[in-house]
């Protein structure tokens, strides 16, 4: 399916149309920017996109004692949220959605891709308690063949997960057609719908490999 086509199928596939948003994907893409400043750009990035992604949490209302008198104030109802990264390039966009949320657990599912079935593959994952209790999301700054995000939102259900939500910068409409399939109920929150995958199913125009540019190695 093409980028309209998987726009017009699914109500709860949101780009991020604001300047900012547009204007640091940008400075990603591009290959002269250095290692702090990609680094920089994916945190910042993880917070703005954070904020459209928690846009609908609920709030329930208590009392406050002002410097002026007694007050009824919204508050985040239930348990703090669940950031989940997928390990490694999805600890930098995750500790931007933590400056939305300082006290939000924080899940880890490692999973690397096999160059020769490009499947993902499990070496580690590390919960909260109360998963099915909390809001999840679910971080990876690249949803290129939608596999490892996928996977990792299989290991959620498993746990009893129901609110999942999913934030990446970049996706290939092959990988959002493959997630949504998957996953229909899951949320998605994207920077940007890229043309779509190369043979070695990386995404184009894309950034390259976003954990080499974050951590500088390769």
């Amino acid at each position: 399916m093409t980028r309209d086509e998987l726009l017009k199928a699914y109500n709860d596939i949101f780009v991020i149309k604001h300047p900012f948003v547009k204007h640091k994907l940008t400075s990603l893409r591009d290959k002269n920017t250095s290692t702090r400043e990609f680094r920089m750009l994916v945190e910042e990035l993880g917070t703005l996109i954070g904020y459209e992604a928690t846009r609908d949490l609920e709030t329930i209302d208590v009392e406050v004692e002002t410097p002026l008198e007694k007050a009824m104030c919204p508050v985040l109802k239930g348990k703090k949220l669940c950031i989940v990264t997928i390990m490694r390039a999805g600890n930098g966009l995750a500790e931007g959605v933590l400056k939305l949320s300082p006290s939000a657990r924080v899940g880890h599912v490692g999973l690397y891709r096999d160059p020769e079935t490009k499947q993902p593959v499990e070496y580690y994952l590390k919960m909260p308690h109360s998963v099915n209790e909390r809001t999840i999301i679910v971080v990876d700054p690249m949803l290129a063949t939608g596999n490892s995000a996928i996977m990792a939102i299989d290991k959620m259900k498993e746990m009893g997960a129901a609110d999942i939500r999913f934030i990446c910068l970049f996706a290939a409409p092959e990988g959002i057609q493959a997630f949504k399939e998957a996953h229909p109920d899951v949320a998605m929150y994207i920077g940007s719908i890229d043309q779509g995958l190369d043979e070695h199913a990386y995404i184009r125009p894309g950034v390259g490999d976003a954990g080499d540019r974050i951590y500088g190695t390769r």
